[in-house]
């Protein structure tokens, strides 16, 4: 198994209000197959045609007004990247948080407001 690089894009999010919808949609389209995160609640996995493992996921929300696209970026460090979108003159939208299997993610915003994800897979 192949693990992404530091500062690549590794993940990307759908959320919608309408998930059968976007699945039969993006599973016509792409060929993406779809399971329910065993983790997370209201969370489908996306997996590629001859992927070994998921490369993102569906969020249903509960509104259409949250519905988004985003991508997530693979970091050394979520806390550090936090204070380096700071420094670049971006925004910390949803500061760092580890789940409790390790993962820690934050949600950023660049200087025009384009939110993206960071985050640190847990340590094997």
């Amino acid at each position: 198994m192949t693990v992404p690089a530091f500062n690549t894009v590794a993940w990307f999010q759908v959320g919608t209000d309408a998930p059968k919808e976007a699945r039969r949609f993006y599973g016509d389209m792409f060929g993406w197959r779809f399971t329910l995160d065993p983790d997370e609640d209201g969370y489908d996995l996306i997996t590629y045609p001859g992927a070994e493992r998921p490369s993102g996921g569906v969020q249903h929300t509960g509104d259409a007004a949250d519905n988004h696209a985003l991508f997530v970026v693979l970091v050394e460090d979520v806390g550090a990247a936090c204070a380096d979108t700071e420094r670049h003159g971006g925004k910390v939208a949803v500061p760092a948080r580890t789940t409790e299997d390790g993962l820690t993610f934050a949600y950023l915003e660049d200087p025009s407001g384009n939110r993206f994800g960071v985050f640190t897979p847990p340590t094997p």
